[in-house]
Formats: structure tokens, C-alpha cells, sequence
């Protein structure tokens, strides 16, 4: 428990005290578990006190000195310590929420598991500080110095950091969500398993960082410098990408002990990586075509119900169900995906019911892929007028057309009215594919 007399000198205010430290020359103030909410601290003396578990909670400790002091479990919520000297204070497991610690020095501070959520920090000085596993949820780090601080683990959803300076930090396995890092300098820094979905890094120095198994789905890297980053394992979806220098990225592992191999396109390194990897390549493809069945046509929204039904059913027999449903805007032009997707499967399903652009990619497909092709219709429904050209000119379309006049007569009937036809085609395909070159001796 804390020092009565301690605790009685310290509420008499700041100036009071800073006298009253100076006298007593080297001991140390317990004010261990004190009270001291909404307490007017402002440029207070604290250096090395022992505050642990202390109640600062709404207290103004604003260009207070806190150097070296004990901070453990201390309540700080809602604390004003904007300009204040946390120099290698510790902080650890403190709540800190909502505390304003704007231009404040934490140099060396211990703040590991503390609960910064909703935070001020900018302009906040953190070099070297240790933020591992901290909750920085919504924390405002415009323009804080955190280089070579170790966030580890940290929660940094929604957070600001905009021009933050993280050079060489540690930032392997937080979680960036939503975090906006835009014009941030990253270089050297460490997001070793970093989540940064969605997360705002327009702009952002990231040369030569570690961003090895990150989660890069959904994140704006529009202007980013990415030179010389580590990315193997990375997961890249959907990235906002231009502008972005993306010179050098190493595909390998650097703990595999392989020969550096660079690429310059994040989103293209995981299939240069397959293809660096012969044995595994070859298993993607062999099981797509093994497996994998396209199923093409336009489910609009009254229709979609067949998709599903389709979907399920060839999941149930071992299939991997691909779709490209061209109820989609008619400008845009599918056609190179579709003829990718056919090329790559082992048939294709085709409903040719009410088409609109399945004419067009079925006459880019058919001729030049040798995969089995079989048409479904629904009943009622006159099939487009070119396809019978198609059908008679091309035997890897599958004969007849299968007329269904329900869903669940569909599915009831996939397995001998298209399934085994496609299975017989594909044999009959592949035995002309391997068929061996005859030569006559004359």
C-alpha cells in the first residue's frame, strides 16, 4: 500500500512537491495503489516512484516526469500526459485507454499488454519502447517515433499511424486491420505474420521489410515503395497497386537456405514460387484437372438455385466446382478468364438457357481446347442457333443437350446423364492425346 505522508505531500500540487523531492534527495516515493483520480499533476516530479496498480485514472500529468517510474497495473484511463518524460518507464499490463500521452517521451518505456485502445500518441516519442501484445486498437500514432520499438503481437486495428516513423521496428504477428498507415516510413521493419487486411499504406516507405506469411487482403498500397521486400508466403488479394514500386521482391524463404529469387509483382510471387517448385506446380495442376469442373452460364437471381444445386453435387462426388456466371455488366470482357479456366478443367458444364454472352465464349473456347463441354438447357428453352454448328463441328461437345424440366431433376439424373458422358469423353480425349505416332515403312 502507498506511503500515507507520500500521498498527503502529493496532493498539496505539483510545485509543493517538486520542492518537497528535491529535499529529501534520494528516496524513493511510494505511492503504490494511491488514489488519485482527476489529480492536477502538471509537471510534476515522479521520476522513479512507484505507482503500481496506482488510480491516475482522468488525472493531468501533462509535461510530468515519470522517468524510470513504476507504472505496473496502474489506472490511467482517460490521463492527460501529453508532453510528459516516460522515459524507460514501466507500463506493463497498465490501462491506458483514451489517455493522451500527444508529444509525450517514451523512450524505452515497458508498456508490454498494455491497453492503449483509443489512445493519443502522436507525436509521441517510443523509441526503443516495448508495445508487445499492447491493445493500440483506434490509437492515434500520427507522427510518433516508434523506430526500433518492439510491437509484437500488438493489437493495431484501426489505428493511425500516417506518417509514423517504424524503421527496424518489430511488428511480427500484430494485427494492422483497418490500420492507416499511410506516408509511414516501414524500411527494415519486421511484419514477420502481420495482418494487414485492409489496412491504409498509401505512400508508405516499405523497402526492405520482412513481410514474410502477412495477410495483404483488401490493402491500398497505391504509391508504396516495396523494393527489396520479403514476401514469401504472403497472402495478396485484391491489392490497390498503382504507382506502387515493387522492384525486387524476394519469392524464397529466408530460412530455407534457397538461392534469392526476385520478382516485381506481389500479387504474381505465390504462382512464381509454384512454378520455382516443379513437383508442387504440378500438383495444382494435376488436381484442377483432375478435379476441377467449370460451370458456366447466367444465373440471374431467379436461376441461381441450379448454381447451388450444381455446386453441391459435385462437391459431394470429390469435385472442385468453378464459377463464371455472366450475369454481369456486358462491357467488360471475360473472355481471356474464361478461356484460362476451360484450358486448366476437366469438362465443362455449359447452360445455354436464356444466353447473352455465352455464345460469344463458348465459340473462344470450344475450338481451341480439347475438354468435354456438356450442354444443359432448361425445358421450354430453344437453345442459341449457332450452337448446332458448334456441336456438329467439334466431337468434344457432348451429345445431346440435356434438357432438365426441374432442379431436383437435375441433380437426380447428374450422374448418368452428365456425368458419365463427360468421364467417357475425357478418356476418349486423353487416349487421342497419348495415342502413339504411327509410321509405315515403305
Amino acid at each position: 500500500m502507498a506511503n500515507v505522508d507520500h500521498v498527503a505531500q502529493l496532493m498539496k500540487g505539483a510545485a509543493s512537491w517538486n520542492a518537497w523531492r528535491q529535499g529529501t534527495g534520494k528516496i524513493l516515493p511510494d505511492l503504490v495503489s494511491a488514489n488519485l483520480s482527476e489529480a492536477k499533476l502538471i509537471g510534476a516530479n515522479l521520476g522513479r516512484a512507484k505507482l503500481s496498480r496506482a488510480n491516475l485514472s482522468r488525472a493531468n500529468l501533462s509535461g510530468a516526469n515519470l522517468n524510470r517510474a513504476r507504472l505496473t497495473g496502474a489506472n490511467l484511463i482517460s490521463a492527460n500526459l501529453s508532453g510528459a518524460n516516460l522515459t524507460a518507464a514501466k507500463l506493463t499490463v497498465a490501462k491506458l485507454s483514451k489517455v493522451n500521452l500527444r508529444d509525450a517521451n517514451l523512450v524505452g518505456a515497458n508498456l508490454g499488454g498494455a491497453d492503449l485502445s483509443g489512445s493519443n500518441l502522436s507525436r509521441a516519442n517510443l523509441y526503443k519502447a516495448d508495445l508487445t501484445g499492447a491493445n493500440l486498437r483506434d490509437a492515434n500514432l500520427m507522427g510518433a517515433n516508434l523506430r526500433q520499438t518492439n510491437i509484437g503481437d500488438a493489437n493495431l486495428s484501426s489505428a493511425t499511424l500516417s506518417r509514423a516513423n517504424i524503421v527496424g521496428t518489430n511488428l511480427g504477428g500484430a494485427n494492422l486491420m483497418f490500420a492507416n498507415l499511410s506516408e509511414a516510413d516501414l524500411s527494415r521493419a519486421n511484419l514477420f505474420m502481420t495482418n494487414l487486411s485492409r489496412a491504409n499504406l498509401s505512400d508508405a516507405n516499405l523497402s526492405g521489410i520482412n513481410l514474410q506469411l502477412a495477410i495483404l487482403v483488401e490493402t491500398d498500397l497505391t504509391g508504396a515503395d516495396l523494393t527489396g521486400c520479403y514476401i514469401h508466403g504472403v497472402s495478396a488479394w485484391d491489392l490497390k497497386l498503382e504507382r506502387t514500386k515493387q522492384q525486387n521482391l524476394v519469392v524464397t524463404s529466408t530460412s530455407s537456405g534457397e538461392p534469392k529469387v526476385a520478382v516485381d509483382n506481389i500479387e504474381v510471387a505465390q504462382f512464381v514460387y509454384l512454378l520455382l517448385h516443379n513437383d508442387k506446380i504440378r500438383d495444382v495442376i494435376d488436381t484442377v484437372g483432375k478435379k476441377g469442373v467449370l460451370l458456366l452460364g447466367r444465373f440471374t437471381e431467379n436461376r441461381i438455385q441450379i448454381l447451388e444445386r450444381l455446386r453441391e453435387k459435385l462437391r459431394s462426388l470429390g469435385f472442385v466446382p468453378m464459377v463464371f456466371n455472366f450475369d454481369k455488366p456486358d462491357t467488360k470482357d471475360f473472355t481471356e478468364t474464361v478461356r484460362l479456366l476451360a484450358n486448366l478443367c476437366h469438362f465443362v458444364i455449359v447452360d445455354i438457357t436464356n444466353p447473352r454472352s455465352t455464345p460469344l465464349e463458348l465459340q473462344a473456347t470450344v475450338p481451341d481446347y480439347v475438354v468435354p463441354f456438356v450442354a444443359i438447357l432448361e425445358k421450354g428453352q430453344d437453345p442459341f442457333a449457332m450452337f448446332v454448328d458448334i456441336q456438329n463441328k467439334y466431337d468434344w461437345v457432348v451429345e445431346p443437350i440435356i434438357e432438365y424440366s426441374s432442379v431436383d431433376r437435375l441433380i437426380e439424373a447428374f450422374e448418368d446423364k452428365i456425368l458419365r458422358p463427360a468421364e467417357a469423353k475425357f478418356n476418349e480425349l486423353l487416349a487421342r492425346r497419348t495415342k502413339q505416332l504411327r509410321i509405315e515403312n515403305i
